[in-house]
């Protein structure tokens, strides 16, 4: 297999909102908020659903490698209700390997309200669920060591038992590929993080925010230096400056897309690492796969939702 994810199992619940809906419920713009199952009730109750999509950061990724018609596999932890069937059929429909049975938990599937503002920005309220739950115990050891690279999300850092689970695959994959996730996931994380992209992560993906803050860099050369002096893979992607890759004295940098129709900007990251992944593990040159996750996120910024049909 070429890519296996390790990631929380999220549904995502699209909902269109204005900019007052932000300001009233102390939401920042573009981050994600870790919320109880009471309080994502109380706020879905006041909207107007779009639409329900199969989600989670890594598991856009993976999708979006199996739609270039890469051997991919998942592991995310659901419970046998609903949304956990709806979840597992989403992969299933995409061609995913999911190495996970679920079984019948006290706590409900994880969903994810999208909140999206008139800018297109996306705002993420995040009830976990089961999907926080994940342990070592539910790792399949046999499919991360026959894959050949394991790709995890920052996001598995926000409670305890999923860090054994996120140590355990590591000692046991090939090569690793790590998402920041989130600015508020780094800031929360930042000595951790910090630690593992320098010993344990062999490439890096974050956005120049997420990298900045978790280097605490001064301006966009103290990363290229950072970079350079650990000597691993790190892609940064910059918005409307585009992304760059680093790999220890090559950096290599690729135009952001021009004049595009913008609808949500949710899972434009995502898209973004599994085409940049697509082209490294199908031996592409860094600009080459630079050029992939740069198409991808910039047909995934067009449409709404996370997943390319």
């Amino acid at each position: 297999m070429k890519v296996i994810g390790i990631g929380n199992a999220i549904v995502d619940v699209i909902c269109k909102v204005e900019e007052n809906f932000l300001a009233n419920n102390k939401l920042i713009k573009s981050t994600m908020k870790l919320v109880d199952e009471s309080e994502f009730k109380k706020l879905l109750s006041s909207l107007k659903i779009e639409d329900t999509v199969s989600g989670g950061s890594v598991a856009n990724s993976i999708v979006g490698l199996s739609q270039l018609g890469n051997e991919v596999g998942f592991i995310g932890k659901v419970n046998d209700d609903e949304l956990g069937a709806k979840y597992e059929e989403g992969l299933n429909k995409e061609n995913v390997k999911y190495f996970y049975k679920k079984k019948k938990e006290k706590i409900p599937t994880g969903t994810c309200l999208i909140l999206i503002t008139p800018d297109s920005e996306r705002t993420m309220i995040t009830f976990l669920g089961t999907a926080g739950k994940i342990s070592d115990n539910d790792i399949n050891v046999d499919a991360v060591k026959k894959s050949e690279i394991l790709f995890l999300e920052g996001y598995l850092w926000d409670e305890g038992e999923p860090k054994k689970a996120f140590e355990k695959a590591i000692s046991n994959s090939n090569k690793v590929a790590m998402s920041l996730s989130d600015l508020f996931c780094v800031e929360r994380h930042k000595p951790h993080f910090l630690e593992l992209i320098k010993s344990k992560i062999d490439i890096t993906f974050a956005n120049e925010q997420e990298i900045m803050s978790l280097i605490e860099a001064k301006n966009f050369n103290d990363v290229i230096n950072f970079s350079k002096e650990i000597d691993k893979l790190i892609i940064v992607t910059r918005g409307e400056k585009g992304a760059i890759a680093i790999s220890g004295d090559e950096v290599v940098e690729c135009s952001a897309k021009k004049d595009l129709k913008i609808r949500d900007l949710t899972g434009a990251g995502d898209l973004f690492a599994g085409g940049f992944l697509h082209g490294y593990i199908n031996n592409k040159s860094l600009k080459e796969s630079l050029i992939t996750g740069t198409d991808m996120s910039s047909k995934v910024i067009q449409i709404i939702g996370a997943r390319l049909s």
